[in-house]
């Protein structure tokens, strides 16, 4: 056979043949290979995970520290032995997180902090955060309410009123000892029991009495802790005015030394109504005379306990009464004490006060259409001069501070002679 003649480029046949393509490269056997096409495959999934991870980071992070719903500072309680759901859901009602409770679940599961979210009443301020949120809560920062038990009360007064605060829990076991509290201001959290509260009470007055009877004057006629407290609480019962506590406490500690009789009211009524605190009435001039073993018209020397529960002033000004030789003292009628070394003189500021009471009375009294009928005699029993530690009849314009009380002042009889 003859050979056909090779085609021109130019020709019409040429036209109509197909252009040959190259044939492709051989594919690589490393290409091949399994494991490269299971590490090619672990590489992309590793990279979408690590993409995906940002952004779950990146909006986790903006989401747990953007501001929340409150509108404004709330206080919420977390009740004792709530789960996470629990939890979530209460803050979801309240406000405090927005309604997708599954991103605070989620943030405490991230953040670590299942086991930590601590009970209590929290206040969240305004806009927070499910970190601020969290935060609060691990770190038990409940709020703190404040409770000023005032100086002066007995136990069983300060008892009674933390009984009525219904910040705490459970009920006082037993009145403590007259005496064993510190009248102070404390800050309690929610739910906090009332033998708690009396527990630090107790130890706030033991720590604060070691450390004034550690600097109280050498030359005092008392022996030991105790006996200052028992006079540290006459004198707080006797006047509430800070810059007579240390001229009182002298008073007394003067007719200590003297072996006087204090004679202070307080007494009088402490042993009448004990623990109650209040007469709620004056004193009869037969109680003055009445036999008790608190009543210090009758008996010699301090009273065998406490009367009260004195506060820091009280028992600074027992432990360093000031330097005077002041024997009596009495209301002078705009709330403070008149005092004196003699008895002529005390009894002269008495009738002195007798006149300014007639006065404010006759001030005061209403006219009247008829003449009064005569004046009945006063009962036997009645005193005739204002009771210690009663109130004299209030001035026009009374001076500020607490009310004048009368103690040592108001002896019935000139004072005995010191027994030596």
């Amino acid at each position: 056979m003859s050979e056909r003649p090779p085609i021109s480029p130019r020709s019409p046949r040429a036209a109509l043949e197909p252009e040959r393509v190259p044939p492709p490269p051989k594919r690589s056997e490393r290409a091949r290979n399994p494991f490269v096409v299971v590490g090619n495959a672990i590489i992309t999934i590793v990279l979408v995970l690590m993409i995906g991870a940002g952004a779950t980071y990146y909006y986790g992070q903006k989401k747990i520290t953007e501001p929340g719903p409150l509108q404004d500072d709330k206080i919420v309680i977390i009740p004792a032995r709530a789960g996470m759901a629990d939890i979530a859901d209460t803050l979801q009602r309240e406000g405090v997180i927005d309604n997708n409770r599954w991103a605070f679940i989620g943030a405490v599961l991230a953040l670590r902090a299942r086991s930590e979210l601590k009970p209590g009443e929290y206040l969240f301020q305004k806009n927070a955060s499910l970190t601020d949120v969290i935060g609060t809560m691990v770190d038990g920062k409940v709020v703190q309410h404040s409770v000023t038990i005032p100086e002066g009360l007995t136990s069983e007064q300060i008892v009674a009123r933390l009984s009525e605060n219904d910040i705490f829990a459970g009920s006082v076991s037993e009145i403590p000892r007259e005496g064993t509290l510190l009248p102070e201001t404390y800050k309690f959290p929610r739910g906090t029991t009332r033998d708690q509260v009396i527990a630090r009470m107790q130890q706030a007055q033991r720590r604060l009495v070691a450390e004034i009877w550690e600097h109280h004057n050498a030359d005092l006629p008392v022996k030991t802790p105790e006996q200052l407290v028992t006079l540290a609480s006459i004198v707080e019962k006797e006047t509430g005015r800070a810059d007579e506590r240390s001229r009182v406490a002298a008073v007394y500690v003067n007719r200590l030394r003297q072996k006087m009789k204090l004679q202070s009211d307080p007494t009088i009524i402490y042993g009448l109504v004990g623990g109650k605190g209040t007469l709620g009435r004056p004193i009869k001039r037969s109680e003055i005379t009445q036999p008790s073993p608190y009543n210090t018209y009758v008996i010699d020397g301090l009273p065998p306990g406490p009367i009260a529960n004195p506060g820091r002033a009280s028992l600074e000004a027992a432990a360093n009464p000031a330097r005077t030789r002041d024997l009596f003292f009495v209301a002078d009628g705009t709330g403070g004490h008149a005092f004196t070394e003699t008895y002529d003189q005390h009894q002269k500021n008495v009738a002195k006060l007798r006149s300014m009471e007639k006065q404010i009375q006759n001030d005061t009294a209403e006219p009247a259409d008829d003449p009064p009928p005569p004046a009945t005699a006063a009962p036997a029993d009645a005193a005739s001069t204002p009771p210690v530690g009663a109130k004299p009849p209030a001035p026009k314009k009374p001076a500020r501070g607490a009310p004048a009380r009368q103690g040592a002042a108001q002896s019935i009889s000139p004072p005995p002679t010191a027994q030596q």
